[in-house]
């Protein structure tokens, strides 16, 4: 029913839905549930392509026997800000993360991530990591180590000598940069084929089209990147300074 745990019958609806091209927020309209329970129930299935209702329904009755025989993990849980739904919030943290697991994240590297994006602080040591996602500190401890080598998180110690793992305002301009710069190496590999196959070759007109094309993308993201940097450093509601009243 409509707010209920999804049922087997709902899981066979959502694999057709699938197949039959739809969206995530029309199955969700036909179930009548929200969009991002479809989403994460998706993605935590195997994705659009290897959704299967049954096999999903079976997966998540094996997951509920192995949260009900297993004892919590006692971890260090940082309190609720006032005023917010904690379970809206674990809500969102789990659409976020599927977000990044479809981009290509590890699933415990991805929750990791949103997590520390949807901390006020920015900043939070592996237990307190622990504690928000219900999980060990060493599968924490390998996220982070994943997110630091691509640069997505950094290390500091507070005042208590505690190591906090931190997200900057700037992550996501590093990332977009990180991105564009790959994308702008597949351009001059395709560049490389067209002495390799012969200028004015069918071959190698395609590559130089190809390369030509990146070319312009991959130099319009890095641009529109460095424009908008300051954006990611503005303070939404923040007073006027001294300088501007």
């Amino acid at each position: 029913m409509p707010g209920g745990r999804l049922t087997q019958q709902d899981r066979q609806q959502i694999a057709a839905g699938l197949a039959d091209g739809l969206t995530y927020a029309e199955i969700a309209r036909r179930l009548g549930r929200p969009t991002s329970t479809i989403t994460r129930e998706v993605i935590r299935n195997g994705g659009a392509t290897a959704y299967r209702g049954d096999l999903a329904h079976h997966a998540t009755e094996r997951r509920a026997r192995r949260r009900r025989s297993t004892s919590p993990i006692r971890t260090s849980n940082p309190p609720a800000a006032p005023g917010r739904d904690i379970e809206a919030v674990r809500e969102y943290e789990e659409t976020f993360a599927g977000v990044f697991i479809a981009s290509g994240l590890p699933k415990m590297t991805a929750r990791t991530l949103a997590c520390l994006f949807t901390t006020d602080a920015g900043s939070l040591t592996a237990s307190q990591i622990a504690g928000r996602l219900q999980v060990s500190p060493a599968s924490v401890s390998k996220a982070i180590a994943f997110l630091e080598s691509q640069g997505l998180v950094r290390r500091e110690r507070d005042e208590r000598r505690r190591e906090r793992y931190v997200v900057d305002n700037d992550v996501m301009y590093e990332s977009t940069m990180a991105s564009a710069k790959a994308t702008a190496h597949l351009g001059e590999i395709a560049r490389q084929g067209v002495n390799v196959l012969g200028p004015g070759s069918p071959a190698a007109a395609r590559l130089e089209n190809i390369a030509r094309f990146i070319d312009f993308v991959s130099e319009s993201i890095a641009r529109a990147a460095e424009q908008a940097r300051e954006i990611l450093h503005t303070r939404i509601g923040a007073p006027p300074s001294e300088e501007t009243r």
